[in-house]
């Protein structure tokens, strides 16, 4: 779906409903993606909240899937354009973000508070580092790249099989995604996730419900880097998924629906 915004446009996935057939007043859901991805990793989540009473809207960022460019260069910049994304759709919105759209989630709820009813931060920690290898493959456009980011980015049963969609194959659907990106923005997206260093200031301003959803066995974003962020907001619900990797919306996505659906029941 294309979206009108201001003299530009924006591309979401919201489980096939057209937006006059939405009901205004609904819940409006924002889903933010990761690193390299787009909004297709949602792709569990949105036809389910849009088809159970939730205005739900999985948004490519600029230059990433259908949305044009140019890339967005910092968090925060990132996060003024979600607000304003968010207003076009009719907000306040409960926002939702995946690894570096964790982050995303994060300053749109400091630094736009009257847009966010609520933040739900999956695989996200205090900081992002990069391991070099990936950074060199991705500032090399080369498709290592993607099978890193696929290979570590999912937990070992994973590696094994057990899609909990049968047919499909949840390593190599990843890959593909990150594979399809535009040159040079998983570079771009993986610098600006390594020097993000706002994340404690901001989760100390944050004022809105926040909850966070971690996998046991993420190495991208280990449990323990978590901590920090966890003790700076205010009283979050945090979320464990044993034996998932830093991928949770594909490879647990009944039990991360039903963490969205509980947060956004209680208002």
């Amino acid at each position: 779906m294309i979206i009108n915004l201001a003299d530009s446009y924006f591309s979401a996935a919201n489980g096939g409903i057209d937006l006059e057939e939405m009901n205004e007043n609904d819940p409006l859901v924002v889903l933010i993606h990761g690193a390299g991805m787009d909004r297709t990793v949602w792709f569990q989540q949105t036809r389910f909240l849009s088809h159970h009473g939730y205005r739900c809207f999985a948004i490519d960022l600029p230059a990433h899937g259908n949305t044009e460019g140019p890339p967005l260069k910092t968090i925060n910049e990132m996060a003024d354009w979600i607000s304003s994304i968010i207003e076009r759709l009719g907000g306040p919105a409960h926002v939702v973000g995946h690894s570096m759209g964790s982050f995303v989630a994060l300053a749109t709820a400091a630094n736009h508070p009257d847009s966010v009813l609520s933040a739900t931060l999956i695989a996200v920690a205090e900081g992002m580092p990069v391991h070099p290898d990936l950074q060199t493959a991705a500032d090399d456009n080369l498709p290592k790249g993607a099978s890193f980011i696929a290979g570590w980015g999912h937990g070992p049963d994973q590696h094994l099989g057990g899609n909990p969609t049968p047919g499909l194959w949840m390593i190599g659907g990843a890959t593909a995604v990150v594979e399809n990106s535009k040159p040079g923005i998983l570079s771009l997206d993986l610098s600006i996730c390594s020097s993000y260093e706002e994340t404690l200031e901001q989760a100390q301003s944050v004022k809105c419900p926040t909850t966070l959803i971690l996998g046991s066995r993420d190495k991208m974003t280990p449990r323990r880097a978590a901590q920090p962020l966890i003790d700076a907001l205010t009283n979050p619900t945090v979320v464990e998924l044993d034996g998932v990797g830093h991928m949770s919306m594909t490879e647990a996505p009944k039990e991360v629906r039903q963490v969205l659906v509980n947060n956004f029941s209680n208002f």
